[in-house]
């Protein structure tokens, strides 16, 4: 490719979230600790959805979805950064650093539309609950899942093929803990503003609407909550789209801070932040809303601890 002719530069230097060593360390184990607990939760959704007939619905579909690429999005920036943490000498690759953010910009488009499908699943459910299995068969869901992959695929190609008019030539040393793309812009020693308008616009385009279509969603199933006649009725609909909504809020909150500010207003220690939680966090948190809120999940794990219990006994 074009790129790797026009560079001089054959690695970056990452400084991390800290330079003190008792920091690094204590980090090191934290975020060890939450990585483990993203992958086993995220793996536990899937094997759960797979393995029970009463979880082969479209919600646990686009679920299982959410959960494999959240596997993929920690696993794209976790590895490194813990290695990271323990080196003396904080670097990776040209090669390596470009594929990390082609790899991040891939996943973190394809959870935005997928949080979208299941705002979509949603609103079938509650709005129109007689002509929920009609709608949402197995055919669409597929079709809306690798629309939403594909849909992930093409804006991390879109920055790639802008990318390769970009040359590193001087500066290496990155202020982040992976290879984010606003912050390896500004290393290149071509003008990267025309790579700076494509990222925003992409945003515009694949954060912030999806963003405004699950709102106007939720809308719809808000207005169709407050029309049910019992409280009961009312409060069991909410449950089904609470968890859903925690892990909206969560997500796209760092997104929006992250991507959709004016470039001159970011502060690095806040940017970290803001990828932190959205990167290495929610893949964390979500298989937690979702189980701990979660009746069938809860149910189907009992019983499989149960079954267990009888095969020891």
């Amino acid at each position: 490719m074009m790129i790797w002719n026009y560079t001089k530069v054959e690695e970056f230097i990452l400084l991390g979230l800290t330079k003190r060593l008792d920091l690094q360390i204590a980090l090191f184990v934290f975020f060890l600790i939450i990585y483990i607990i993203s992958l086993m939760g995220n793996a536990l959704i899937i094997f759960v959805s797979r393995i029970s007939p009463r979880l082969h619905t479209p919600m646990y579909f686009f679920l299982s979805n959410l959960s494999i690429m959240d596997i993929c999005f920690t696993s794209s920036v976790s590895p490194k950064m813990l290695i990271n943490l323990l080196s003396k000498k904080k670097s990776i690759s040209f090669e390596g650093c470009f594929i990390q953010m082609v790899i991040h910009m891939f996943l973190g488009g394809t959870e935005c539309c997928l949080l979208l499908a299941m705002a979509y699943d949603r609103y079938v459910a509650i709005c129109s609950p007689l002509h929920y299995t009609t709608i949402m068969n197995p055919g669409l869901c597929k079709i809306m899942a690798s629309g939403c992959w594909i849909g992930g695929l093409i804006n991390s190609l879109i920055h790639e093929l802008f990318a390769l008019r970009l040359s590193f030539c001087g500066p290496n040393v990155i202020n982040h803990f992976f290879c984010e793309i606003p912050s390896v812009l500004e290393l290149s020693c071509t003008d990267a503003s025309l790579n700076k308008t494509v990222i925003f616009f992409c945003a515009m385009f694949l954060v912030m609407g999806p963003f405004f279509l699950i709102l106007i969603t939720y809308g719809y199933i808000i207005s169709s909550i407050i029309k049910i006649s019992t409280s009961i009725g009312r409060k069991k609909a909410f449950s089904t789209c609470a968890s859903h909504i925690i892990v909206v809020t969560l997500f796209y909150g760092a997104i929006i801070f992250m991507y959709m500010r004016p470039g001159d207003t970011h502060v690095v220690n806040q940017d970290k932040m803001a990828t932190l939680f959205y990167s290495i966090g929610t893949p964390m948190l979500n298989p937690l809303i979702y189980t701990l809120r979660n009746k069938d999940v809860k149910r189907v794990l009992l019983g499989i601890i149960r079954k267990k219990h009888l095969l020891e006994e």
